[in-house]
């Protein structure tokens, strides 16, 4: 039985065991997916001692993606773009670093939340590991616009000129502006903390992304009493899941049945 996991520090909170669970019964794979606890300064270790074992896969979550992108021997494109892996798959000694966040955004908007991409003003708040992440994958739906917005307005501004086709500046450049997608990759929502007035407009039908799941944000509530609809970052982490499930093994599941099953009703 081929062997998978998702490793990080914290890991017991995962979702992605009972996802890929749900993934291997659905399509028939013979496979076993587990979680793993590295410590801090053991994930070079926790990865080897897993290869040894005759793991053939790991997705990769905080705090250890960078250190996944500097162990990699090969890297996807998108990987290279992000600066991080968050799936690595096994074959022989060498060790392929991917990145699925991307991708699993954009199929969650385009997809679930039936949202067009293509020729929509995006906005993007935050400018760390989760917005460099997909931006890539944003740039290649298509928008009219991306605009990367952060508290320290030089932060955004370098990374936008890290990609071509965005832009970057502070939260104060963006009074006044009006946009149809706006997503939250700031780490307010994971920490719990309150984001600065939202001084944007968010345009008729603007549907209001917040990265993080199960939790109602302070950005969330913002959105909902400016009239947007918004959604959080579940569907993203399924999508991921598939999108690393279908790296590793040439399957791709259908992800509407586990987001039934794992959403609230």
């Amino acid at each position: 039985m081929d062997k998978y996991a998702v490793v990080g520090n914290p890991i017991g909170h995962s979702l992605s065991p009972r996802i890929h669970a749900l993934f291997a019964a659905q399509t028939a794979q013979d496979m076993r997916y587990e979680a793993l606890l590295a410590p801090l300064d053991g994930f070079a270790a926790t990865v080897g001692a897993f290869i040894a074992e005759g793991g053939r896969g790991l997705n990769v979550t905080v705090p250890f993606k960078e250190e996944a992108f500097r162990l990699a021997t090969r890297l996807s494109e998108r990987a290279r773009a992000a600066g991080a892996v968050n799936t690595l798959g096994f074959s022989g000694a060498e060790r392929f670093g991917d990145n699925t966040d991307g991708a699993g955004l954009v199929r969650d908007i385009a997809v679930n939340r039936q949202r067009d991409i293509a020729g929509q003003r995006l906005l993007l708040l935050g400018a760390g590991g989760a917005a460099r992440g997909v931006i890539l994958p944003l740039l290649a739906a298509k928008p009219a616009s991306l605009l990367i917005a952060n508290r320290t307005a030089d932060k955004a501004r370098a990374l936008a000129a890290a990609f071509s086709g965005c832009a970057g500046g502070g939260f104060d450049d963006i009074g006044g502006r009006s946009f149809d997608i706006v997503i939250n990759a700031t780490s307010a929502g994971l920490a719990g903390g309150v984001l600065p007035r939202l001084t944007f407009a968010f345009a008729p039908g603007c549907l209001a992304y917040e990265m993080v799941y199960g939790k109602d944000t302070d950005f969330l509530r913002q959105a909902r009493a400016s009239g947007a609809t918004t959604a959080d970052g579940l569907g993203m982490l399924v999508e991921q899941a598939a999108e690393a499930f279908f790296v590793w093994r040439g399957v791709r599941p259908d992800t509407a049945p586990v987001l039934k099953e794992l959403r609230p009703s």
